[in-house]
Protein backbone atom coordinates (compact mmCIF):
# COMPACT_ATOMS: atom_id res chain seq x y z
CA UNK A 1 0.00 0.00 0.00
CA UNK A 2 1.61 3.56 -0.86
CA UNK A 3 1.46 6.24 1.02
CA UNK A 4 0.70 9.85 0.37
CA UNK A 5 3.77 12.17 0.56
CA UNK A 6 4.35 13.94 3.68
CA UNK A 7 4.80 17.70 2.72
CA UNK A 8 1.63 19.28 3.00
CA UNK A 9 0.11 20.97 0.02
CA UNK A 10 -1.17 25.15 0.63
CA UNK A 11 -5.18 25.49 -0.22
CA UNK A 12 -6.16 29.32 -0.19
CA UNK A 13 -9.93 29.69 0.85
CA UNK A 14 -11.14 32.96 -0.20
CA UNK A 15 -14.62 34.59 1.06
CA UNK A 16 -15.46 37.65 3.11
CA UNK A 17 -17.56 35.18 5.08
CA UNK A 18 -15.84 33.47 8.31
CA UNK A 19 -18.53 30.78 8.33
CA UNK A 20 -18.34 30.45 4.77
CA UNK A 21 -14.58 29.88 5.00
CA UNK A 22 -15.19 27.48 7.98
CA UNK A 23 -18.11 25.56 5.72
CA UNK A 24 -15.60 24.73 2.74
CA UNK A 25 -12.36 24.26 5.43
CA UNK A 26 -14.66 21.63 7.29
CA UNK A 27 -15.56 19.67 3.84
CA UNK A 28 -12.48 19.57 2.46
CA UNK A 29 -11.03 18.15 5.55
CA UNK A 30 -7.38 17.30 6.88
CA UNK A 31 -6.17 14.95 3.83
CA UNK A 32 -9.54 15.04 0.96
CA UNK A 33 -8.07 11.60 -0.86
CA UNK A 34 -5.83 8.77 0.70
CA UNK A 35 -2.81 9.34 -1.87
CA UNK A 36 -2.84 13.27 -1.10
CA UNK A 37 -0.50 14.93 1.51
CA UNK A 38 -2.34 16.82 4.39
CA UNK A 39 -4.21 20.33 3.27
CA UNK A 40 -2.63 23.53 5.06
CA UNK A 41 -5.04 26.40 4.99
CA UNK A 42 -4.51 30.14 4.47
CA UNK A 43 -8.04 31.81 4.73
CA UNK A 44 -7.87 35.24 2.99
CA UNK A 45 -10.89 37.95 3.56
CA UNK A 46 -9.84 40.15 0.88
CA UNK A 47 -8.88 40.30 -2.41
CA UNK A 48 -5.29 41.82 -1.13
CA UNK A 49 -4.26 39.30 1.10
CA UNK A 50 -5.35 37.07 -2.23
CA UNK A 51 -3.02 38.96 -4.00
CA UNK A 52 -0.45 39.11 -1.68
CA UNK A 53 -0.37 35.01 -1.01
CA UNK A 54 -0.50 34.39 -4.48
CA UNK A 55 2.26 36.50 -5.50
CA UNK A 56 4.28 34.23 -2.86
CA UNK A 57 4.24 31.64 -4.85
CA UNK A 58 3.15 28.62 -2.18
CA UNK A 59 -0.22 28.01 -2.94
CA UNK A 60 -1.08 25.23 -4.42
CA UNK A 61 -4.87 25.36 -4.86
CA UNK A 62 -6.95 27.81 -4.49
CA UNK A 63 -10.97 27.74 -3.35
CA UNK A 64 -12.67 30.79 -4.12
CA UNK A 65 -16.19 32.28 -2.74
CA UNK A 66 -18.62 33.62 -6.18
CA UNK A 67 -20.32 35.39 -3.89
CA UNK A 68 -17.39 37.40 -1.88
CA UNK A 69 -17.94 40.88 -1.29
CA UNK A 70 -16.27 43.39 -2.10
CA UNK A 71 -14.49 41.71 -4.63
CA UNK A 72 -16.04 38.69 -6.22
CA UNK A 73 -14.02 34.93 -6.15
CA UNK A 74 -14.87 34.69 -10.01
CA UNK A 75 -13.33 38.28 -11.04
CA UNK A 76 -10.29 37.39 -8.11
CA UNK A 77 -10.06 33.84 -10.32
CA UNK A 78 -10.30 35.76 -13.96
CA UNK A 79 -7.15 38.32 -12.54
CA UNK A 80 -4.88 35.23 -10.63
CA UNK A 81 -5.34 33.24 -14.13
CA UNK A 82 -4.19 36.72 -15.86
CA UNK A 83 -1.28 38.05 -13.30
CA UNK A 84 0.67 35.44 -11.90
CA UNK A 85 3.20 33.34 -13.02
CA UNK A 86 2.57 29.55 -12.74
CA UNK A 87 -0.92 30.25 -11.20
CA UNK A 88 -2.32 27.61 -9.00
CA UNK A 89 -5.66 25.52 -10.01
CA UNK A 90 -8.97 27.27 -8.85
CA UNK A 91 -12.33 26.28 -7.69
CA UNK A 92 -15.04 28.56 -7.71
CA UNK A 93 -17.89 27.70 -5.35
CA UNK A 94 -21.35 29.51 -7.14
CA UNK A 95 -24.56 30.10 -5.85
CA UNK A 96 -26.60 29.78 -8.74
CA UNK A 97 -26.27 27.62 -12.05
CA UNK A 98 -26.84 29.72 -14.12
CA UNK A 99 -23.50 31.63 -13.13
CA UNK A 100 -21.98 28.80 -14.68
CA UNK A 101 -20.58 30.85 -17.52
CA UNK A 102 -18.91 33.81 -15.24
CA UNK A 103 -16.93 30.30 -13.65
CA UNK A 104 -15.72 30.02 -17.46
CA UNK A 105 -15.28 33.02 -18.34
CA UNK A 106 -13.38 33.43 -14.91
CA UNK A 107 -11.24 30.42 -15.92
CA UNK A 108 -11.82 28.44 -13.08
CA UNK A 109 -10.12 24.86 -13.12
CA UNK A 110 -13.53 23.34 -11.49
CA UNK A 111 -16.30 24.72 -10.40
CA UNK A 112 -19.34 23.75 -7.23
CA UNK A 113 -22.67 24.78 -7.04
CA UNK A 114 -24.63 25.81 -3.58
CA UNK A 115 -25.49 24.03 -1.35
CA UNK A 116 -21.96 22.86 -0.52
CA UNK A 117 -21.76 18.99 -1.00
CA UNK A 118 -18.78 18.15 1.11
CA UNK A 119 -18.32 14.69 -1.38
CA UNK A 120 -18.28 16.70 -4.49
CA UNK A 121 -15.83 19.20 -3.18
CA UNK A 122 -13.47 17.44 -1.66
CA UNK A 123 -13.77 15.18 -5.14
CA UNK A 124 -12.53 18.67 -6.93
CA UNK A 125 -10.33 19.81 -4.63
CA UNK A 126 -8.56 16.52 -4.72
CA UNK A 127 -8.24 16.56 -8.28
CA UNK A 128 -6.92 20.35 -8.46
CA UNK A 129 -4.19 18.95 -6.18
CA UNK A 130 -2.90 15.77 -8.06
CA UNK A 131 -3.28 18.67 -11.40
CA UNK A 132 -1.25 20.69 -9.19
CA UNK A 133 1.49 18.12 -8.30
CA UNK A 134 2.19 17.20 -11.72
CA UNK A 135 2.07 20.05 -13.30
CA UNK A 136 3.60 22.58 -11.09
CA UNK A 137 6.48 24.58 -12.86
CA UNK A 138 10.05 25.55 -11.70
CA UNK A 139 10.62 28.82 -9.14
CA UNK A 140 12.07 31.70 -10.76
Amino acid sequence: MSTAPESPMKVLVYSDDASTRAEIRLAIGRRPAADLPRVEYVECATQPAVVKRLDEGDIDVAVVDGEAQPAGGLGVCRQAKDEVYDCPPFLAIIARRDDGWLATWSRADKVVSLPLDPMALANAVAELMRLRAENRLPAL
